[in-house]
């Protein structure tokens, strides 16, 4: 039978590694239906994606690679399925309703198996897609005893293969983050960290500010210092008032996060040294 793989390669650069890694391919039989790579020349970094297909072993493939790569070298083989994905968030609906409707149309390689909120707010909008929905307070708790009950939600729903904030407005702390390292997705508003608090947007617009933006980025220990997925931006002009710098603020956010989960989804992103390398 036929099987279809992402490989996903990261190793310190050497003279002939895509002839080695090619000849590897050659070797089992694989058609190499699409392939990129690129070398940080700076710091010495080698990385290749591939998708091939073939009649072969996915594991002897592995080994054969770990012998012609370089020492310490990251090799993954990834089959195509939709990932697993939990939403969370709090009030807002953009994010989370774009999300939900591409998911609806086919447009991600997922599977949303649930949302969880420390609101009840969104929960009509939740159940018109058929999804689980989660309430969970944070009134009167503690941030450890609530992020405990969040991941026993999570965990009811089983496997988890990334959970994306969707205007999640809460900060989560190091020992919820380490269950799920490199997978959790944050959206925010590009002004951070020069418009923090409440109403960013009528800061920028006090400030009279000529672009707005959004980052989406996975989630580490530094708020919103995670490695950079996706960025956009869009002008505004004096003659917008906050309020409409916020709508189209929110555009913007969507947008982004969706991207950024689609290039995730997809397997489109290497993470090294608090930064991305993105084959898109």
């Amino acid at each position: 039978m036929t099987r279809y793989f992402r490989v996903l390669i990261d190793c310190k650069d050497e003279k002939g590694l895509v002839y080695k890694i090619s000849k590897a391919f050659f070797d089992f039989g694989l058609n190499v239906e699409k392939n990129r790579e690129f070398v940080d020349a700076q710091n010495g970094k080698f990385f290749m994606r591939s998708e091939v297909s073939g009649k072969f072993d996915p594991m002897a493939l592995e080994a054969e690679l770990k012998l012609v790569l370089p020492q310490k070298a990251r090799i993954r083989l990834v089959e195509p399925r939709p990932k697993r994905v939990v939403l969370m968030a709090t009030k807002e609906s953009h994010c989370l309703g774009d999300i939900l409707i591409r998911h609806e149309a086919g447009e991600l390689e997922a599977e949303i198996i649930g949302v969880i909120s420390n609101y009840d707010t969104l929960r009509s909008l939740v159940e018109k897609f058929e999804i689980p929905y989660a309430y969970v307070s944070h009134e009167g708790l503690q941030r450890a005893e609530h992020e405990g009950k969040i991941l026993a939600e999570i965990q009811k729903l089983g496997d988890v293969d990334y959970i994306v904030l969707a205007k999640y407005m809460r900060i989560l702390t190091p020992e919820f983050v380490s269950h799920f390292d490199e997978r959790i997705i944050n959206i925010h508003h590009s002004f951070l960290p020069a418009f923090i608090g409440a109403n960013p947007y009528k800061q920028a617009y006090d400030r009279g500010v000529k672009i707005i933006g959004a980052t989406a980025h996975f989630v580490n220990n530094n708020l919103d210092e995670g490695p950079i997925i996706a960025q956009d931006v869009i002008p505004v002009t004096h003659a917008m008032d906050w309020q409409t710098m916020r709508s189209a603020g929110k555009d913007v956010e969507k947008i982004v996060l969706a991207k950024a989960l689609k290039l995730a989804l997809e397997d489109k992103i290497f993470i090294y040294a608090n930064k991305t390398v993105i084959f898109d």
